[in-house]
Parts: structure tokens; C-alpha cells; sequence
């Protein structure tokens, strides 16, 4: 098995295990007890410098698993919107890759979108049908910057 493979495996479970119950109340109960040693410590710097070390290495490390989780849950679910702008018919399979586009190029979707709303809500108000599929109008496309070159 891979290191890749390995370090899959182990951040789902780790991911499952603390969004469990059980593993926020045994997260609960160790800070009563290092709350209630703090008397027994006197409240030293020791006291307080066990807590912090501990907690702020399990966030360092679970930044990076909850990342790997957040990532592959992110392109599992853009193939399965993918999935469904194939399979749909009429639907603009274009739109399959829109997290590879620039700022710009989204900006000007987003506006196109925005403009059929605006549409479909007038047409709506005046006793029409919201439902239908119609085409994305027009809007300018994107303009790329000129490319220079060394004379």
C-alpha cells in the first residue's frame, strides 16, 4: 500500500472519529480534568503550558487531515455535478471545468446567469413560468490579455 493510499485511509478515519460524539465529550472530559489539576498545580506555567502545547499541536495536525478530507469530498462531489451536466439534456456541458477559469471568465458567467434570472423573475411576475431551460444570453467573452515578446 501506498504512503498516498495509507495517509487516505488514516485521515478518513481520523475525520469520522473526531466528528463523533463520544470523541467531543472525551475531548470535554480531558479539559475538566486538566481544569480541575490546576489547584493540585497551583496554576503554574507547566499547568497551562501542558494545554497549550497539546492543543496546539492536534489543530496543527488536523488542519492537514480535515484539508485531505475537505479536498477529496470537494472533486468527488464537482464529478458527480459533472456527471449530471452530461447526462442531462440541453444542459451546457461547458460549465464542466468552471474551477479552471479566471476570476473574469467567472465573472462574466455569473453575469450571464444573473441576467436570465432577472429575466425568468420578470417573465414570472408578469404570470409566466419560471421552469423552463432557456439559452444563457450573450455577454461579451473574455478578452485575454495581449502577449508580449522580447524584440
Amino acid at each position: 500500500m501506498s504512503i498516498a493510499e495509507s495517509f487516505r485511509r488514516f485521515a478518513k478515519t481520523t475525520a469520522r472519529a473526531s466528528g463523533h460524539p463520544a470523541t467531543f465529550g472525551f475531548a470535554a472530559l480531558v479539559i475538566l480534568v486538566w481544569a480541575a489539576t490546576g489547584p493540585v498545580f497551583h496554576f503554574s506555567d507547566t499547568w497551562q503550558l501542558i494545554i497549550n502545547t497539546g492543543t496546539t499541536i492536534i489543530t496543527f495536525l488536523m488542519v492537514f487531515l480535515i484539508q485531505n478530507t475537505q479536498n477529496r469530498d470537494s472533486v468527488a462531489m464537482q464529478i458527480k455535478l459533472d456527471e449530471l451536466l452530461r447526462a442531462i439534456r440541453g444542459a451546457h456541458t461547458a460549465l464542466a471545468d468552471l474551477e479552471e477559469l479566471t476570476e473574469e471568465e467567472l465573472e462574466q458567467l455569473k453575469a450571464r446567469y444573473a441576467k436570465l434570472a432577472e429575466v425568468a423573475r420578470v417573465a414570472r411576475d408578469r404570470g409566466a413560468e419560471d421552469t423552463d431551460s432557456p439559452d444563457v444570453p450573450e455577454v461579451p467573452p473574455v478578452r485575454a490579455a495581449p502577449v508580449r515578446t522580447k524584440a
